[in-house]
């Protein structure tokens, strides 16, 4: 598509008021219907210092966890879904460099930022005991000289301030909670005597021993074989439930994001480039990068044999891209895709996409065929 000077200038123009307006969206302790924003990201910018030099690796982050809801935060390794969420627990490292940006946090009914506190307040009160965090891989969380009694123990006696009896008979309920079998017996064990499953409920053990609000799970199932996936996926959706646990997904894996997201945010080279809740984003997807992610996810109706693949590699953020950072893997990609970054289109009032094919002016694209059959047989499954 061809565009004038004058015409782009007036579109970067619009462009930049849009997402002026979008990044200023102050929501939290305010309700949206009847929902609650317990955590709010805006406009989060993070560079890190490396010997090869800068890479802007979140560039301009936004986006709302509400509460007692699943927020999923979804894209390819290096995207920037986990260093988004380290940036709330204050986990980064020593090269990191935090340009701009707030993470607002409903605490004891006043909003903070958290980035205004330093390492050792976070540490002191807020994580564990406010925000929780569960990593992908039990083995690399737990202590293996530690038995998991002790582990489960630790936070409780630091921020609790609870007798050593009283902290032993939580983290036996906690076990028990978490569906582990003979929790009197276990609470002894070391991590090498449980398996890959049990590891991983007693992390989730762990992250809830100080009864915090936000639970963060960093890629929860990806180490554990497909039948204790779905058990600790349903799991972590029991005990939501019941504790009224607001939680916040990191995962490449759709499949998990269908089971359990409110909400998607679908991330690319430091920048969530689709929002919408989990409906809108697997039955109306609006972003092409969004349109191969659900492609290339295995369905065992279609007629090709084989598995689909997004072209190309993600861009080195070493050198940032001018533009859209997804048009030299997009085959509909336009003239402007080179020269201006797309804003955040308004599709409704939940879901929103950054890309130049929702600007009124740009060519109609339809859905390409296998991923439209795909989701009508997606639709008719969850009618049944």
């Amino acid at each position: 598509m061809e565009v004038s000077k004058s015409s782009l200038k007036c579109i970067l123009f619009i462009a930049k008021f849009i997402n002026s307006f979008y990044n200023s969206k102050i929501n939290l302790n305010i309700f949206k219907g009847v929902i609650l924003i317990i955590l709010s990201i805006k406009n989060l910018d993070i560079t890190f210092r490396t010997n090869a030099g800068n890479i802007h690796a979140i560039r301009g982050v936004n986006f709302d966890l509400p509460r007692g809801k699943t927020v999923a935060l979804v894209g390819e390794s290096g995207s920037g879904k986990s260093v988004t969420m380290k940036a709330v627990t204050g986990l980064l490292d020593s090269n990191c460099i935090i340009n701009s940006g707030n993470i607002f946090y409903n605490f004891n009914g006043q909003t903070v930022d958290l980035l205004t506190f330093s390492k050792k307040d976070l540490r002191q009160k807020i994580n564990g005991q406010q925000i929780a965090m569960v990593f992908q891989d039990p083995m690399t969380s737990l202590n293996p000289t530690m038995t998991i009694g002790a582990q489960i123990m630790e936070g409780m006696l630091l921020h609790k301030k609870i007798s050593t009896s009283d902290a032993e008979k939580k983290a036996v309920e906690l076990l028990n909670l978490v569906g582990i079998i003979d929790a009197e017996k276990r609470i002894k064990n070391y991590p090498h005597q449980l398996s890959g499953g049990m590891r991983q409920r007693v992390v989730i053990a762990i992250a809830l021993s100080c009864e915090a609000k936000i639970l963060i799970c960093d890629e929860p199932t990806t180490a554990l074989d497909v039948t204790i996936q779905a058990k600790i996926l349903n799991l972590i959706k029991d005990i939501q439930s019941q504790m009224n646990l607001s939680v916040i997904y990191i995962t490449h894996d759709l499949g998990v994001v269908a089971k359990v997201a409110d909400f998607v945010n679908v991330m690319y080279a430091g920048k969530i480039i689709e929002t919408g809740t989990v409906d809108e984003i697997f039955y109306d997807p609006r972003h092409p990068y969004t349109w191969g992610l659900l492609s290339a996810m295995p369905d065992l109706e279609t007629d090709d044999d084989r598995l689909y693949s997004i072209p190309g590699s993600p861009p080195n953020l070493l050198h940032e891209p001018t533009g859209d950072a997804f048009a030299a893997r997009n085959k509909f990609a336009m003239k402007i895709d080179e020269k201006a970054a797309p804003p955040m289109f308004k599709i409704s009032e939940t879901h929103y996409a950054a890309t130049w094919l929702l600007h009124p002016d740009a060519p109609k694209i339809e859905l390409p065929p296998e991923l439209k059959a795909r989701l009508e047989r997606s639709r008719k499954a969850a009618d049944l």
